[in-house]
C-alpha cells in the first residue's frame, strides 16, 4: 500500500490527529478516564426525575414520566425506566448522580454550549485547546502510551482538541491499516513533515495495539453498543490516558419521549457492558466514568411534545472507586430564570478539578484558578 493509499483507506476507518505536547511534567495516567457524551443537550429532568416536586408534573402534562413507571432512587428522586441497567451499579454504591450541574451566563447555543464543556471556559471566554489537552501539555501522558486519547462515535476532538487523539470507528482495522504505513523521511517543507510525522505517529499507534483480547462481554446491538465494543478492545490492547464515547441524538425538540427512552436504553446497556467488560480486564476499580452534555432542557414541555434548549441538567459519575450516591442540590423547580431555565448548583469545572486532584494525583490549579475546587466523589 503506497502511502496516498494508506491515508485514503485510514479516512474511511479512521480519523488520527496528533499536535505536539509541550510537557513538563508526569501525572498518573494509569487510572483511566472515559468520557461520555451525550450529544445534543440530554433532557435532565426526564432522566433523573424529581417526581416527588408537583411543579414537575404541572411543567410537563404529556412527557413527564409517570410515577409508577419511576426508578425510585429515594423518596424524591428516581430515573427514568429506560436506565434501569444501571440500578446494580446504585445498589453497589458505584454511581453517583450530580444533580444540576451547569455554569454561570449559560449559553444556549450548541456548537458555542459544547465549546465552553470542551474547554472548560467561561461563558466569555474564548479557549482554542481541549482541557485535557491543556492538562497533558503541562503533566505529559507517557511517550508508550498508544495516545493521550481515543474517541469512538464521533470525529470531533472536543476536549482532546490539543492532544495526541485517535478518533476511529474499528479497532482492528486500525491496526491493521496502520501496520501498512512505510516508514518515512522527514525530508520536505513543514506542510509534508507534518504529514509525515502524522503517518509515521499512526504507524507506531498501530503497532502497540493488541486486538486479540476476547470478551465474554455481549456488547449491545446499535451504534452505541458498536463504539463501546471498540473502545474497549482498543483499551484491552494499549494503554491510554483517555477514552472519549459519543452517543448522539438528544436534541429531542419534538416527540421526546419515545426517541429520549430508546437513548436512555443505550446509555444504560452500554454503560452497563462497559462495566462488565471493564471488570473482565480487571480494570473497573482504575476506571472513572463521567457523563456530559452541552446543556440540559427548558423545564416546560413545548408544543411539540418535546423540550427546548436548557440550562442545567443532572449528570453520571461511575467506577469501583466511586462514592455512590446524590451530590449537590435538587433542580429548583420554583426558582426558574425569566426564561423558565433551572438554576445550576454545581459548576461542571468541579468536575474536572476531580478528575485532576482526586484522580490522577494533577493539582487543580494546574487548569483552573482557587475558586474550582474538586469534588469528593472518589475513594482511595
Amino acid at each position: 500500500m503506497d502511502r496516498r493509499d494508506f491515508l485514503k483507506a485510514l479516512s474511511l476507518g479512521s480519523l488520527y490527529a496528533l499536535t505536539p505536547n509541550l510537557a513538563f511534567a508526569a501525572g498518573d495516567y494509569r487510572r483511566l478516564l472515559i468520557l461520555v457524551e451525550l450529544k445534543g443537550g440530554n433532557d435532565g429532568l426526564n432522566t433523573v426525575i424529581p417526581y416527588s416536586d408537583p411543579l414537575y408534573a404541572s411543567l410537563r402534562p404529556r412527557i413527564a414520566i409517570k410515577r409508577d413507571e419511576v426508578i425510585a432512587l429515594n423518596g424524591s428522586l428516581g430515573l427514568h425506566p429506560a436506565l434501569a441497567p444501571l440500578m446494580p451499579l446504585w445498589k453497589n454504591g458505584e454511581m453517583a448522580v450530580l444533580q444540576s450541574v451547569g455554569y454561570p451566563q449559560a449559553n444556549l447555543s450548541h456548537f458555542r454550549s459544547i465549546e465552553i464543556w470542551d474547554t472548560a471556559s467561561a461563558a466569555s471566554e474564548y479557549l482554542h485547546e481541549g482541557w485535557l489537552a491543556r492538562v497533558f501539555a503541562r503533566q505529559a501522558v507517557p511517550k508508550s502510551y498508544l495516545a493521550d486519547g481515543v474517541l469512538v462515535g464521533s470525529s470531533d476532538l472536543g476536549p482532546l482538541t490539543g492532544a495526541r487523539a485517535i478518533a476511529l470507528k474499528d479497532a482492528g482495522q486500525f491496526s491493521r491499516q496502520a501496520r501498512l504505513a512505510n516508514s518515512v523521511s522527514e525530508e520536505g517543507g513543514a506542510a509534508l513533515r507534518h504529514l509525515l510525522k502524522v503517518e509515521n505517529d499512526v504507524s507506531e499507534a498501530g503497532k502497540k495495539l493488541d486486538t486479540s483480547f476476547a470478551f465474554k462481554t455481549e456488547f449491545p446491538k446499535g451504534e452505541f453498543g458498536q463504539a463501546i465494543k471498540t473502545g474497549c478492545g482498543v483499551l484491552s490492547g494499549g494503554q491510554i490516558a483517555v477514552l472519549r464515547l459519543t452517543l448522539g441524538g438528544f436534541d429531542t425538540h419534538q416527540n421526546q419521549p419515545g426517541t429520549h427512552a430508546n437513548l436512555l436504553r443505550q446509555l444504560g446497556e452500554g454503560v452497563a457492558a462497559l462495566r462488565a467488560a471493564l471488570i473482565e480486564m480487571d480494570r473497573w476499580q482504575d476506571t472513572l466514568i463521567m457523563t456530559y452534555s452541552e446543556f440540559g432542557r427548558r423545564a416546560r414541555e413545548n408544543q411539540s411534545n418535546g423540550t427546548d434548549h436548557g440550562t442545567a441538567a443532572p449528570h453520571f459519575v461511575l467506577g469501583g472507586r466511586v462514592r455512590g450516591g446524590i451530590h449537590g442540590a435538587a433542580p429548583a423547580l420554583s426558582r426558574l430564570d425569566g426564561n423558565g431555565n433551572l438554576p445550576f448548583d454545581i459548576d461542571f469545572r468541579s468536575l474536572y478539578a476531580t478528575v485532576l486532584e482526586r484522580w490522577w494525583g494533577v493539582p487543580a490549579n494546574t487548569l483552573f484558578a482557587a475558586g474550582v475546587r474538586p469534588l469528593e466523589l472518589v475513594r482511595g
